[in-house]
C-alpha cells in the first residue's frame, strides 16, 4: 500500500514542477486532500488493516510535507502561495492539516513495536496478470463513424482508411460501440465505466460525469506501472485561445464548445479526479500540436498515446467550415495527414501498434426519414496496424470499447479495469504475445 500511495504522491510532485502561482497552490492542496483521502479510506475501511499496513499508511501521511517541499517554488510574478507555518512544517511525525479528522489513532504499541510481517500468499482463485507483450507503444485514434459500410464497404466515404490503410493492417469487422455518444464510449475505453444517462448525452453539465479520486483510469494504471502516456486533443486551448493542457469546464458550468473546435466530450481523461487532483492531467493531457515533436524520438514517445482531433477532423457532420470536407471526408483527410507521421516514427517502427477506432457514431440521415435505418449505427469496425502483425487480416470476434481497454491493459501486463474485466470481453492482446496475426485469413 505504501508503495502505491507513494507513487501517487510522486505524480503530484512531478506535475507541480510544471505549474506556478495559483495553479501550483491548487495542485498542492488538492493532492494532499486526494492522497490523504485515499489513506483515510483504507484506514477506516470495513475490512480493517494489519498493524504493518496501517503503520505504512500513517508513515506516508507523515512524509507528505517533506515530499511536496521538493517541488519547485512558484514564480514571483504569479499569485503567491503561502506555505504552512514553520512549526507545522517542521513538526516531525505530525499528520498534515488536509488529513481527514476521521482517521482513527492506533494504539502506540501497534506502531512502535510491530510484529514481524508474515508473507501473504495470494489466493489461488485470483487470476494471474498477463505478461507484457512485445508492443511497447500504442497509438489510439478516436473518431466519429459514418457507419460500417460507409467506412469499410465498397462505397466507402473514407478511401484512405479503407483502401490505403486497410491492406496494411487487421480489420476488426465486428467492433461495435456501446452508444452513439463520444463521452460514454471514451469513459468505457479508458476507465471501464458503463454508460449512464448523463454520459450518453455527452454530459454538457460537466460535474455530473466527474468520477471520485478513488476511481482509476488506464492513465493511472500506466503511471503506477511505470509506463508513460499522453492524450493529444485537437485545438485544446484556454479561454483566450492559447494552447493549454487539460482544458475542461468549471465543475458547475455547462459547456458550449465552438463549432468544429475542441470539446470536453472528446477528452475522457478530464472526467477523472484521480488525474485532475494528482496532476497527471495537467502534465500529460496536451494539445495535438505537440505530438509531432514527441514522435521524432522513441524515448520521447509515450507508451500510450490517445489521439482525438477537433470536432471537424473527428468526422462529426456540420462541424467544418462551409466549402471544405465535412463529416467522414474530414476524418479521412485527418488520417491521411496524421497516420503517416505515426507509421514513420521510430517508436512505431520498433514496437508500435496503431488502433484506428471510432468513439462515436454520426451516420448521415436516410434519404427517406420514414424508412427504417439500413444498418445498426453502433456497428462501426476498427483497424489495427503494427509491424508485429501480418497485414491484410480480418478478425471477426466481437469487440467494443471495453475490449480496447482490456487489450491495452493486457499488452502492458496490467489488470483490466471495471467492465473490461468481464468474462465475455474479448481481447486482441494475445495476437501479439503469441506473435501471430489477430486472426487467420
Amino acid at each position: 500500500m505504501k508503495g502505491l500511495l507513494a507513487v501517487q504522491l510522486q505524480k503530484a510532485a512531478a506535475a507541480a514542477g510544471l505549474l506556478t502561482g495559483k495553479k501550483f497552490a491548487l495542485l498542492v492542496a488538492s493532492s494532499l486532500v486526494a492522497t490523504t483521502g485515499i489513506v483515510a479510506s483504507a484506514l477506516t475501511g470495513p475490512g480493517g488493516l494489519s498493524p504493518m499496513t496501517e503503520a505504512a499508511a500513517r508513515a506516508l501521511l507523515e512524509e507528505q510535507p517533506a515530499a511536496l517541499a521538493t517541488a519547485p517554488a512558484p514564480a514571483a510574478a504569479e499569485e503567491s502561495f503561502s506555505p504552512p507555518p514553520p512549526e507545522a512544517a517542521s513538526s516531525a511525525g505530525s499528520v498534515p492539516a488536509a488529513a481527514p479528522a476521521a482517521v482513527p489513532s492506533a494504539a502506540p504499541e501497534a506502531l512502535s513495536t510491530p510484529e514481524p510481517e508474515t508473507p501473504v500468499t495470494p489466493p489461488s482463485e485470483e487470476p494471474e496478470l498477463p505478461e507484457a507483450g512485445p508492443v511497447k507503444h500504442v497509438f489510439l485514434i478516436s473518431l466519429a463513424s459514418p457507419g460500417y459500410e460507409d467506412t469499410f464497404g465498397t462505397s466507402s466515404q473514407m478511401p484512405y482508411l479503407s483502401a490505403t490503410l486497410r491492406p496494411q493492417g487487421v480489420l476488426l469487422s465486428n467492433y461495435s460501440l456501446l452508444g452513439t455518444s463520444s463521452l460514454a464510449n471514451g469513459l468505457a475505453a479508458i476507465g471501464g465505466q458503463a454508460p449512464t444517462a448523463a454520459s450518453q448525452g455527452d454530459c454538457p453539465e460537466y460535474e455530473k460525469c466527474l468520477f471520485p479520486v478513488e476511481t482509476l483510469s488506464l492513465a493511472d494504471q500506466l503511471t503506477t506501472g511505470r509506463y508513460s502516456w499522453h492524450a493529444y486533443l485537437g485545438e485544446m486551448a484556454d479561454p483566450e485561445g492559447k494552447p493549454d493542457n487539460c482544458v475542461h469546464p468549471e465543475p458547475d458550468a455547462t459547456e458550449a464548445p465552438a463549432t468544429g473546435g475542441y470539446a470536453a466530450k472528446l477528452n475522457p481523461f478530464v472526467f477523472f479526479h484521480s488525474l485532475l487532483d494528482l496532476g497527471d492531467c495537467a502534465a500529460n493531457d496536451v494539445p495535438l500540436s505537440e505530438m509531432a515533436g514527441d514522435l521524432k524520438k522513441s524515448d520521447a514517445t509515450a507508451n500510450f498515446s490517445y489521439i482525438a482531433p477537433n470536432l471537424c477532423d473527428s468526422g462529426f457532420r456540420g462541424q467544418c467550415p462551409e466549402g471544405t470536407a465535412d463529416g467522414a471526408a474530414a476524418a479521412d483527410a485527418f488520417l491521411e495527414k496524421t497516420v503517416p507521421e505515426i507509421l514513420s516514427s521510430p517508436a512505431y517502427k520498433q514496437d508500435g501498434l496503431l488502433i484506428v477506432s471510432f468513439g462515436a457514431s454520426d451516420p448521415a440521415p436516410p434519404a427517406d426519414p420514414a424508412a427504417a435505418p439500413e444498418a445498426d449505427p453502433l456497428e462501426v469496425g476498427a483497424l489495427l496496424a503494427s509491424p508485429l502483425l501480418t497485414p491484410n487480416g480480418t478478425d471477426a470476434a466481437a469487440y467494443d470499447p471495453y475490449s480496447l481497454l482490456r487489450s491495452v491493459d493486457e499488452l502492458f501486463g496490467l489488470e483490466p479495469l471495471g467492465k473490461a474485466a468481464g468474462k465475455t470481453i474479448h481481447s486482441f492482446a494475445s495476437a501479439f504475445v503469441a506473435g501471430e496475426t489477430a486472426a487467420g485469413d
